[in-house]
């Protein structure tokens, strides 16, 4: 989700709600205690030097149950960040803290946002020799017009 997503979808909501990946919600006295821009500046296992720009939100619970983070207040902080900091219209990216700090993709479903799995990938496979990961079929959807009958004798 990209920073003028959210900000759309925050102008049509009363409350703020997010949504772990295992379904449960972040409670809703959380605070986003930052919103910044994070530059990776990085070389890949196969030497090609990459870019990669992102808008981070960090959550985060505190025992403050008094205060609930309301859809034009993040607005707010949002667009502040956008100008103070220059931020154009990047992808989101979410830290929550569990058992360690996890980091999310952020998707909306109607009601919340989603916190969505990221997942570490080679971005350089053609140069490492991992070759391309081969579709996994159902023996049930393969046709048997074309099959060898064990009587035909063509086995």
């Amino acid at each position: 989700m990209k920073l003028s997503e959210i900000k759309s979808h925050l102008k049509n909501l009363k409350t703020i709600a997010f949504e772990l990946p295992d379904g449960s919600l972040v409670p809703n006295h959380f605070h986003v205690t930052e919103v910044g821009k994070v530059t990776k500046n990085f070389i890949d296992c196969g030497g090609t030097v990459r870019n990669e720009e992102l808008v981070n939100f960090q959550l985060w619970n505190a025992d403050d149950y008094d205060h609930r983070l309301h859809p034009e207040k993040l607005v707010h902080i949002i667009e502040l960040s956008e100008k103070i900091l220059a931020i154009p219209d990047l992808d989101i990216e979410v830290e929550y803290q569990g058992s360690t700090i996890g980091k999310f993709g952020l998707e909306f479903n109607g009601t919340n946002f989603v916190l969505t799995t990221k997942q570490t990938d080679c971005l350089a496979k053609d140069n490492c020799g991992i070759p391309e990961a081969k579709p996994k079929l159902s023996m049930a959807s393969l046709q048997s017009g074309n099959s060898c009958d064990p009587n035909s004798s063509c086995c």
